[in-house]
């Protein structure tokens, strides 16, 4: 039986149109800069996100902490959610590599406002107070919604007064951006750095992008070096990476399209599932059993090939990408009923 993988969009495969590229990618030492490959997928971030240069790196962690080791001295502070990825799943690395603080928000929703963070900000020059050197905010946010772009700007220009920088986490920016229907750099421009993962998604093996300005990848570049991420003839892998950004992003839409009809077939189950259809925007949907047998709900998937990850904070969640087929929906939703009746709890 043919497993139907809802745990992550980073479990893709690549497609053979990335593996003849691969295979018959043009390489050089990307150390010295001598890997066109490398400097094409470069190039061609920097240009969908609007910045000034790019900078390829392992993956999505790799990616957000560079950003913090280049805008933060040790004992800065980064004013960010409680629900953003380098709080939650980031393996404490920021205290680790840039020796920065983290300033931690709990909002009502995984993003906030500028009115809402103004007292987390460290305004006053004073001995006792660590320097507010860095805003992050994410879009897509880790439960699949989307930060409204009004909202972006607002914190960029007010951040700017105050000379302080804004990070933005994308690892899934073109969700993001095919969600509101606006090119990415219209996301990205209200952040002085961005980074965005090729494998979540965008189906490639590995890698993401870290961009801005030729100044900060400048610095980046050095500080990937210290982080052990420097690379030699990874054209191999920046070949998968540009398909990424030339055709993968194009689809991104039938993902959304997917989540949907799961996620409205899964709320019809009111009285097993509960659901927050408002927020399921993008290539995700998060469930809750209500009163069923909760430990059993992942060996109910398995018995029908359909796999996805243990709960947290109380939520499954399902993510759907190029691998999850019309198919396999018609069958998520076929056996449905069956499901349910095996979770609900026995009179």
């Amino acid at each position: 039986m043919q497993n139907i993988d809802f745990r992550s969009d980073t479990v893709t495969h690549p497609t053979q149109e990335m593996r003849q590229a691969m295979a018959n990618a043009v390489v050089g030492d990307d150390m010295m800069s001598e890997d066109p490959t490398v400097n094409e997928l470069q190039r061609l971030s920097a240009e969908m996100t609007g910045k000034e240069d790019a900078l390829f790196v392992p993956s999505g962690v790799f990616g957000n902490q560079l950003a913090f080791f280049v805008h933060c001295n040790r004992g800065d502070e980064i004013v960010i959610s409680n629900e953003a990825h380098p709080v939650q799943h980031e393996a404490g690395a920021t205290s680790i590599i840039s020796g920065a603080n983290m300033r931690i928000i709990d909002t009502n929703r995984q993003w906030f406002t500028w009115n809402e963070i103004t007292k987390y900000i460290r305004f006053e020059q004073d001995l006792h107070f660590p320097k507010t050197a860095l805003i992050e905010v994410q879009n897509t946010l880790s439960n699949g919604d989307v930060m409204p772009v009004e909202e972006m700007k607002i914190i960029y220009e007010n951040a700017k007064k105050h000379n302080i920088a804004v990070h933005l986490d994308g690892a899934r920016l073109f969700n993001a951006a095919t969600y509101l229907n606006i090119p990415a750099k219209e996301i990205a421009k209200y952040s002085d750095s961005v980074m965005f993962c090729l494998s979540k998604g965008l189906a490639s093996p590995v890698g993401s992008m870290l961009c801005g300005t030729k100044e900060f990848i400048a610095e980046a570049r050095k500080k990937r070096k210290i982080m052990g991420g420097a690379m030699r003839q990874v054209g191999i892998l920046a070949a998968a990476g540009i398909i990424s950004l030339e055709k993968m992003t194009k689809r991104l839409a039938d993902d959304h399209k997917n989540a949907k009809t799961l996620a409205e077939n899964f709320a019809k189950y009111s009285d097993v599932f509960e659901i927050d259809l408002d927020i399921v925007k993008t290539n995700m949907f998060f469930v809750k059993l209500k009163q069923a047998k909760r430990d059993d709900f992942l060996k109910v998937l398995a018995k029908y090939g359909i796999l996805t990850y243990p709960k947290e904070h109380g939520f499954y969640r399902f993510v759907t990408h190029k691998d999850i087929t019309d198919e396999n929906v018609e069958f998520v939703l076929n056996k449905l009923p069956e499901i349910v009746k095996e979770l609900k709890v026995e009179s």
